[in-house]
């Protein structure tokens, strides 16, 4: 089916209290991956691409095999840019057949954030696609942080209802203790589960969590066994993302755990097999992983079986 609307997919989320898995792609291999994984579970999904995804590529490219794959099968599938920085590159994402933008302004004064989101508000909006914005710092938080430092860090609930309505913004990534990369955390992930509960609350949006690979223990011990070096490695686990899920979060995005698994799959092949050339041979088994990878978070995030619902 054709390239679905962002809004589309997460409205019916939000009423029906899921979250849609949102998975990073750079090129053929993890789109398929993430696209088979979906079909096969009749799940909604979103893909995505960072603005370094979309100089590696090009949009238009991302934007041609997302539409190829897409039509052939028959669930909703959303193309988000993530964390859109550069107005350049998001105007080129929009104008490439992009479904879903998101504007990141998050490390600005809100002010200045409010008018940057706004702009770019108005114009996807009059070309029918929906925008994401994210409010507060995206920052792993630790048991020994000051209330202080807390408050200036995550969002801030009142201050999230005046920018969801200055903007006119379609979803919002609250910062709520999680942070990017695989090695995020010393301990664990201390999610503000009230603030979250809060936000959605206030704001009846359907919200996005950012930094929520799970990272988990066995793809990096797979990657370490085959030479990866991942010491700390650490995400957020199966239990904090069912709790946040439950708390209102309606997007969650992954990323580093298809890095991962990727990784881990091609040091396999090449460590027992060292003259193998044949690139289908040595990406073809990172596309199962990732694959697996991909089910895995479907099934926990509540939607499978919901683009046949």
């Amino acid at each position: 089916m054709p390239i679905t609307v962002g809004i589309d997919v997460l409205k019916k989320a939000h009423e029906e209290n899921y979250a849609v898995g949102a998975f990073n792609f750079n090129n053929m291999e993890t789109l398929q991956a993430i696209l088979e994984a979906a079909s096969e579970l009749e799940a909604p999904v979103i893909v995505e691409a960072s603005e370094g995804a979309i100089k590696y590529a090009g949009a238009t490219t991302l934007v041609y095999m997302a539409q190829a794959l897409a039509s052939k099968i028959s669930i909703p599938v959303v193309l988000h840019l993530d964390h859109g920085k550069d107005f350049d590159l998001i105007m080129t994402s929009l104008r490439a057949g992009f479904t879903s933008v998101m504007i990141d302004a998050s490390s600005l004064p809100f002010e200045e954030n409010v008018r940057q989101t706004k702009r770019i508000v108005e114009i996807a909006h009059a070309m029918g696609v929906s925008v994401e914005a994210e409010l507060g710092t995206l920052k792993g938080i630790e048991d020994n942080i000051s209330v202080d430092e807390r408050n200036a860090t995550l969002i801030n609930p009142t201050q999230a209802v005046k920018f969801v309505e200055e903007t006119d913004i379609d979803y919002l990534a609250p910062a709520v203790g999680t942070s990017h990369g695989a090695f995020k955390y010393k301990g664990e992930p201390k999610i503000d589960y009230e603030r979250l509960k809060e936000v959605k609350r206030l704001t009846k949006k359907p919200l996005v969590l950012h930094g929520a690979s799970g990272v988990p223990v066995a793809l990096v011990q797979k990657a370490e066994r085959f030479g990866a070096t991942l010491k700390g490695a650490k995400g957020v686990s199966d239990e904090v993302l069912r709790k946040a899920v439950a708390c209102g979060i309606n997007k969650v995005n992954t990323d580093t755990d298809l890095r991962i698994a990727t990784v881990g799959a091609i040091r396999e092949v090449l460590t027992n097999y060292p003259g193998e050339i044949d690139p289908r041979k040595i990406l073809g088994p990172a596309r199962v992983a990732m694959k697996e990878v991909v089910k895995s978070r479907i099934i926990l995030l509540g939607s499978a079986g919901k683009a046949a619902a």
